[in-house]
């Protein structure tokens, strides 16, 4: 698959004066998906408490979202190819936030599920033709290297207006509120988009291969499926039997691709090292952050019983330090060299989520604000520079191909992350000794907890929150621990695959 604009179309978008402006629209779309990603987070407690999800439940809830659009970013980002990157974005963004409504006015824990695998849908239109069309926008490396670190730091920004702007809703308006603050921003994106973007496509991309989109989608959600059925119930037939489905569909979709004349997916890309080790960087930092980040807002909230608009400036520095490392990402990687600044980045987080594997009830805010602002930091530097290096590994007429790769190592990292990590914090919580009396749903979640305390006497109720909380921060503090251990190893790994590669 290819990815390439006309000739004079090329040299229209290289010249086109609006090109900054044009970015703007295009950041809209990263703003769209990292406020709805954090503001579920943070209404976590809020869900369970109404619709109340098993623990099961409330792990798919989370996590279904990313399974959906990981496996459809490839087919999606082809389809982008054939149709129009700029069709396909706007089109994508009308749908995000219509389904955004089906997110806020969801009943029960399966209609819940339902709305989020839709939104998936959804969002697996953005992401692969925001990147493309910056790659086609911005030919000078160094112009790239600061709109790439401009649409990382609109990333960061979201996941600092999300908790903050949905901490306030929470506090005054009932829990989908939080879901509706993507009809704004969609609203704008469409509008100042259709003025500004250049329509962008393949000229001669060939057919669209139904085949390859079935094997892609049932590869990657049996894959990631199975891992989280055996992160939770540990290693079942049922586990088994579909972890070999998806790896045996992966496989027939890559022959498939290296048979096809117009592939989904080129899998010649990976045959760059700088290209590998940035996708495998990328996947293994989400990975070890996403299980994390998904439990630390019911830690602030239910642990220590921050408000949600409390909690969502707690996590304010995170944002800030990325946005921060973002801007001047790409400089300091000329400066240095590209694998230090990742390595460096990635080695950051790691040792701040050691650092966390010290938290208590009562921890106090300096160690949880400069562990975050940490996070951030490392965050913004490797992440803007692994984006910066998947596109320049390409040419630009494989822009699309290198987007869709990106991008669906972020959300395989997120729904692993949040399998294995989440369930290693779920597996910890349900073993907490309960007093007699105690529902069986306290066990599921935190909130289930909570809920069930408000129903039991004040001495019954104070001793179950008391064990629970404790076994919370237990799981907790294990799965830092762990995510810990993968950025150290992945900061190792990234500095052999990345020596000797240049912005």
């Amino acid at each position: 698959m290819t990815s390439a604009l006309r000739p004079a179309a090329t040299t229209e978008a290289v010249k086109r004066p609006d090109r900054w402006l044009a970015l703007s629209v295009l950041v809209l779309a990263v703003l769209l998906v990292a406020v709805d990603a954090t503001v579920l987070g943070l209404a976590t407690p809020y869900i369970s408490e109404d619709l109340q999800p098993s623990g099961t439940q409330l792990l798919w809830i989370g996590d279904v979202y990313s399974f959906v659009i990981a496996g459809l970013l490839v087919s999606m980002g082809s389809l982008g190819d054939r149709i129009g990157r700029k069709r396909i974005l706007l089109a994508g963004a009308t749908a995000f936030g219509l389904i955004s409504v089906l997110n806020a006015y969801a009943t029960t824990p399966e209609l819940m599920i339902a709305a989020r695998a839709l939104l998936g849908v959804a969002g697996a239109t953005l992401m692969p033709a925001t990147l493309a069309l910056i790659r086609n926008l911005f030919q000078d490396p160094r112009e790239r290297s600061l709109a790439v670190g401009i649409w990382g730091a609109t990333a960061s920004a979201g996941t600092a207006v999300g908790p903050i702007v949905g901490g306030f809703l929470l506090e005054h308006f009932w829990w989908g509120s939080v879901f509706l603050i993507n009809l704004p921003v969609m609203v704008a994106l469409v509008l100042v988009g259709i003025r500004t973007l250049p329509e962008s496509r393949t000229p001669n991309p060939g057919p669209w291969d139904l085949v390859s989109v079935v094997l892609s989608l049932v590869g990657m959600i049996g894959i990631v499926y199975a891992v989280k059925e055996a992160a939770t119930h540990g290693f079942t037939w049922a586990a088994l039997a579909t972890g070999l489905l998806g790896a045996a569909a992966l496989h027939s979709f890559i022959r498939r691709q290296l048979a096809l004349p117009a592939p989904l997916l080129d899998m010649r890309l990976f045959r760059d090292r700088g290209f590998s080790g940035a996708v495998l960087a990328d996947l293994l930092t989400i990975l070890g952050l996403s299980g994390l980040v998904f439990f630390l807002s019911q830690y602030l909230q239910l642990v220590q019983g921050r408000g949600p608009f409390e909690a969502g400036l707690a996590e304010l520095p995170a944002a800030v330090g990325a946005v921060a490392a973002g801007l001047i990402a790409g400089r300091a990687a000329r400066r240095f060299s590209v694998r230090s600044v990742v390595s460096g980045g990635l080695a950051a987080i790691g040792l701040a989520l050691a650092a966390l594997t010290t938290i208590t009830q009562s921890t106090g805010y300096p160690l949880l604000g400069a562990a975050l602002l940490t996070v951030g930091v490392g965050a913004g530097f490797s992440f803007t520079v692994t984006a910066d290096v998947i596109l320049s590994s390409v040419p630009k007429d494989q822009a699309g191909s290198a987007s869709a790769v990106s991008e669906t190592a972020y959300e395989l990292g997120a729904a692993l992350g949040i399998a294995v990590l989440g369930s290693i914090v779920t597996g910890v919580y349900r073993g907490f000794p309960a007093p007699p009396g105690t529902p069986t749903a306290a066990h599921d979640s935190l909130g289930g907890a909570v809920e069930a305390a408000n129903h039991l006497p004040s001495a019954t109720g104070e001793a179950l929150l008391s064990s629970a909380r404790e076994a919370f921060v237990d799981g907790l503090t294990l799965a830092a621990g762990a995510g810990a251990a993968v950025l150290l190893a992945t900061a190792t790994a990234a500095w052999f695959l990345l020596r000797g590669q240049r912005l």
